[in-house]
Parts: C-alpha cells; sequence; structure tokens
C-alpha cells in the first residue's frame, strides 16, 4: 500500500487541521486509524466528511485515510470534507466547479475570538450593579 499513487491534501477549520489521502481503486474511510462510524460518534459529522466524495459519486472508488487533530468533532469532520475535496480536484480537475459551487473548496475563516483583559469572555462585560 506504501507504493501506491496516491492524492493528499490539507484540510482546516478552526484549530482542526487534517491530512487527507486518497487511494483510488479501493474503498473504505479510516480516521486516526480507525473506522470512520467508529471515530466520529455523531451521525451528523460522518455524513459531513464523506459529502465531497458523494456529491461527486465517487465514494465506492478510493479508499480515504486521514489524520486529524486539533478542534472538535464538528471542525475535524469539516477539516476531512475540505481535504477531501482537494485532494479530488487534484485527481481530476474537471471536478472543481462542482465541488466550488457546493462550497467544499472554501475554507471557512471564522475563529473563536480570544478573550480581553476585564471581560468575562471576548465579548461579554461583567454584569454591572448598582450596590
Amino acid at each position: 500500500m506504501n507504493n501506491q499513487k496516491y492524492y493528499q491534501a490539507v484540510g482546516r477549520r478552526k484549530t482542526a487541521t487534517a491530512t487527507v489521502r486518497l487511494y483510488p481503486g479501493e474503498s473504505g474511510f479510516i480516521v486516526n486509524e480507525k473506522p470512520l462510524e467508529e471515530y466520529f460518534k455523531v451521525k451528523e459529522c460522518v455524513i459531513k466528511a464523506k459529502e465531497a466524495l458523494e456529491k461527486v459519486n465517487l465514494l465506492e472508488n478510493f479508499k480515504v485515510i486521514a489524520k486529524v487533530r486539533g478542534g472538535g468533532f464538528s471542525a475535524q469532520s469539516e477539516a476531512i470534507r475540505l481535504g477531501t475535496a482537494r485532494a479530488l480536484v487534484l485527481y481530476n480537475p474537471d471536478l472543481k466547479k462542482i465541488l466550488k459551487d457546493a462550497g467544499f473548496l472554501t475554507r471557512d475563516p471564522r475563529e473563536r475570538e480570544r478573550k480581553k483583559p476585564g471581560l468575562k469572555r471576548a465579548r461579554r462585560a461583567p454584569q454591572w450593579q448598582k450596590r
């Protein structure tokens, strides 16, 4: 399997980073050396991770191996989706329009705002008291 040709791309979302490899000719989905359904307990995350392959009807044509770190499960699944979409474009540039129209090639730039001094959170001020 190591000598085989694969397509690799990186996807990010919030603080999650996913390195995705697509191996043509096989089928399966492995995340951090576990099956996809075992790694993501929430069904929405499983659906999100597979979305890019399902959009172009190539789910059965690739074995996907993803290494993910950082962030929560939702951000990780979106990072896998972006990495998978980018790898699919490397495999076949004709898929770019379909994936871009679906919004899978756009990196979501929203990050958590830092906590400011004197406040409870980023913008939440302590409750005002008259006395």
